[in-house]
């Protein structure tokens, strides 16, 4: 089914991006097509199409669900090579997914407490104190909702968030998740319409089992058990690709 769902995406994008290639506004009316109609009816393949024609590659939804990131300004951005590359992308997943996983569209105080000692969560919430607004207003409260899910869980997690910039600290590290290993590097955000979200941030990965990786660490490197990891991964993925129901 993979190779099968990433030959319906590449002749879909190949369509919608000769459209958006074409459409006025600078391709604009076509992407705001798109958009109305992923909203009423959520598409696949509407869905994946939004997600690289967006601004910046981001993903973002409104409080009633629906998809509110502009358009990249970019309507020559299907190039050949360009929809190979995300077909390739997705026949990759399709392989990864397997037939026993579940998919939960539920709050996180819901499904994390679901979680055993035997599971591991990653946890990328809103960052508290930046960018809220586009999230539908993440606030301490849900803040600390999220720590206490965490605090209390049997599985091991891992949460990313930000740490500091040049104007100020995340005062939410410091209130709750200081008791955990922290890992930190540096990053760099072309979005924002503030100044000061333009520049350089120390962004964090929060976890609660040991690993042997310096506590502050910018400009991380893979230590040499990390890159085992990789290779795992590579080993991985490839017997996946061999599954007898991958096409």
């Amino acid at each position: 089914m993979s190779s099968a769902y990433s030959s319906m995406y590449r002749c879909r994008v190949k369509k919608e991006g000769n459209l958006l290639s074409k459409a006025n506004n600078k391709g604009y009316d076509h992407f705001t097509l798109v958009k109305d109609r992923f909203n009423q009816h959520h598409e696949p393949l509407d869905f994946l199409f939004l997600s690289r024609a967006g601004f910046n590659g981001m993903m973002r939804f409104n409080k009633k669900g629906g998809w509110n990131i502009p358009f990249c300004q970019k309507p020559e951005r299907f190039s050949p090579a360009y929809i190979t590359k995300i077909a390739n992308q997705v026949h990759d997943v399709a392989c990864l997914i397997q037939a026993g996983w579940q998919f939960l569209n539920k709050p996180f105080d819901e499904v994390i407490p679901l979680a055993t000692e035997r599971d591991i969560i990653y946890c990328d919430p809103p960052y508290m104190g930046r960018y809220v607004d586009y999230y539908a207003g993440w606030t301490e409260d849900d803040e600390s909702k999220l720590y206490k899910c965490l605090a209390t869980t049997k599985a091991r997690f891992i949460l990313s968030t930000w740490h500091h910039n040049d104007y100020r600290e995340n005062e939410m590290v410091k209130k709750y998740w200081h008791r955990f290993n922290i890992v930190t590097r540096d990053h760099f955000y072309h979005s924002g319409a503030k100044i000061e979200n333009r520049r350089s941030i120390v962004e964090a990965l929060i976890f609660n089992f040991p690993a042997n990786i310096e506590r502050h660490n910018h400009g991380f490197k893979p230590k040499p058990q990390q890159m085992m990891l990789f290779k795992e991964r590579a080993r991985y993925i490839t017997q996946q690709l061999n599954r007898a129901d991958v096409e």
